[in-house]
């Protein structure tokens, strides 16, 4: 029989987790492991979205021809300063001994979206068992019921799809008038800051 693999989002969580399921846990480097299960966290966001440049280098220099920028298809990547936790959490999802994820991130459009990125980015098979826990707090008895009731990842997939959704708005919204902004009246309000005296 396989081992249970719990995520949650921070590290204090996840130690709620593991202080909940009773197990000998030993601290790793990035997770909790014991004989029964392995209690791992995200640390926020680990996975982001690409920027217009990783597209194309066209993309690098702001110009109207540009513009907007709407992709076919959105890339993704793992965010530089989280690789380390995000390698460990990816290698502990494809781990041959884990049969069961327990996806504990909190209970939201954030925190879905947040452990779905990891999911697809580490490609994890489809053959493990994803389970949704959703709590209201992190006491010992919530926690408790809520990996008790957990559902299958599959019925939580209305949330991520507006978290994606949500995701993809924002991006596209702040690349695209960012530039335009920049490009139509930097100038001006770099003249205009120059310009400026300041009093305290």
């Amino acid at each position: 029989m396989g081992k249970n693999l719990f995520i949650a989002e921070k590290p204090s969580v996840a130690r709620e987790f593991a202080n909940a399921l009773k197990y000998n846990m030993r601290s790793k480097d990035g997770y909790l492991e014991s004989e029964e299960a392995i209690v791992t966290w995200c640390v926020g966001h680990l996975v982001t979205m690409s920027y217009p440049e990783v597209y194309d280098e066209k993309f690098k220099r702001w110009s109207f021809e540009t513009l907007p920028f709407l992709p076919a298809e959105f890339k993704y990547e793992v965010i530089e300063n989280a690789r380390k936790q995000y390698t460990i959490v990816s290698s502990l999802l494809n781990r041959e001994d884990v049969s069961t994820i327990y996806v504990c991130t909190d209970s939201g459009r954030e925190g879905e979206y947040i452990y779905r990125l990891v999911d697809q980015m580490a490609q994890v098979s489809a053959n493990k068992k994803k389970l949704r826990v959703w709590i209201d707090s992190q006491t010992e008895e919530e926690i408790l019921r809520g990996i008790r009731e957990a559902k299958p990842m599959a019925e939580y997939d209305n949330i991520s799809s507006s978290a994606y959704l949500r995701a993809k708005e924002d991006y596209l919204m702040g690349i695209n008038f960012s530039r335009v902004l920049s490009l139509k009246y930097g100038f001006w309000l770099n003249d205009t800051l120059k310009g400026q005296k300041w009093t305290s």
